[in-house]
């Protein structure tokens, strides 16, 4: 899955991207480099990130759905948590909803994502750091709240994928303890998308800036595939396209 933010202020490549033309000239190289999914976000949701209303990021995103949907034979996912911009995207042609609450800020996503019979990508998030004394049991508890919010609407089993959230409500050791639970997460019966790409946990394992974090990714990656997920979301996709093609033959 490559990444294409259409907004002026997300972590990585805020401004980048924010114009329709620029957006699918992005989306052709990611494809040709490997991108199976294309992931695109209206709203950053960065840390400190400021919202933007819904009339905004629809505009931002159904212009770039529908012009990615009519010159590329590719998968497309909305990245929103609202269930007006998810609805507007799956009408404009996208395939899949990637909601990084999990249906827990707006339940009506789910409600559009069964209606409409697509994919929804629930993530682990929470307001807060508190996890008690089980990471992984309390971590897996909010999971399956989001799982049953999209079953209730009328999701089907087999079109709900899991994330495991990092770099989101949690601290730097929870991202490595979550990150020694994809197993686990992956026992639970649905795919895994990893969304590792650049993110701050990197960063300080490394001691390294946003644009020098590549190997960094794809190291999570392949440890992700190791511990059973299904779908890296990344920036940088023809080496991490290449990583995984190796592991896939390793596996």
């Amino acid at each position: 899955m490559g990444i294409l933010n259409v907004t002026p202020d997300s972590f990585s490549d805020g401004g980048e991207f924010n114009s329709v033309e620029k957006a699918v000239i992005h989306a052709k190289e990611m494809v040709a480099d490997g991108a199976h999914i294309i992931d695109v976000g209206g709203e950053s949701t960065r840390p400190g990130y400021t919202p933007v209303s819904i009339e905004e990021e629809i505009a931002r995103v159904v212009p770039v759905i529908q012009a990615i949907t009519s010159e590329l034979d590719v998968l497309v996912s909305i990245d929103s948590f609202k269930s007006e911009v998810a609805e507007a995207a799956v009408q404009a042609g996208a395939h899949i909803i990637n909601d990084v609450w999990g249906a827990k800020h707006d339940p009506r996503i789910a409600e559009v994502a069964a209606r409409h019979n697509v994919p929804i990508i629930l993530m682990h998030n929470r307001k807060n750091e508190d996890y008690g004394t089980d990471f992984w049991a309390t971590a897996k508890a909010d999971l399956e709240e989001s799982i049953q919010i999209a079953l209730e609407a009328g999701v089907k089993r087999e079109k709900i994928w899991l994330d495991p959230g990092i770099g989101f409500a949690k601290s730097f050791e929870q991202n490595i303890e979550m990150m020694k639970n994809l197993s686990n997460l992956s026992d639970m019966g649905y795919p895994v998308l990893l969304a590792t790409s650049r993110k701050r946990m990197i960063g300080t394992i490394l001691d390294l800036p946003v644009d020098e974090r590549m190997e960094g990714t794809g190291a999570t990656c392949c440890y992700g595939v190791s511990n059973g997920c299904h779908i890296m979301r990344v920036h940088d996709v023809k080496p991490i396209a290449r990583m995984m093609k190796t592991m896939d033959s390793l596996k």
